[in-house]
């Protein structure tokens, strides 16, 4: 039986941390910067953590479950 693979975009977007929650980076900070503001600009460089909702299936993608 082959081994099952994981989903590539979901290996490039987020990790998993010690305490078994994940990682993920903001959206928005890309291009089109010129418009906002120093302070957003900062805030969206900071990673956070995946909503419990998405958790799941973010999971299973990655075959952690």
């Amino acid at each position: 039986m082959p081994k099952m693979k994981t989903k590539s975009s979901a290996k490039k977007r987020f990790k998993v941390t010690g305490s078994g929650k994940l990682k993920r980076k903001h959206a928005f900070k890309s291009h089109i910067l010129t418009k906002k503001s120093k302070k957003r600009k900062l805030a969206l460089t900071h990673s956070a953590l995946v909503n419990k909702a998405d958790e799941r299936s973010i999971k299973e993608q990655l075959r952690i479950m």
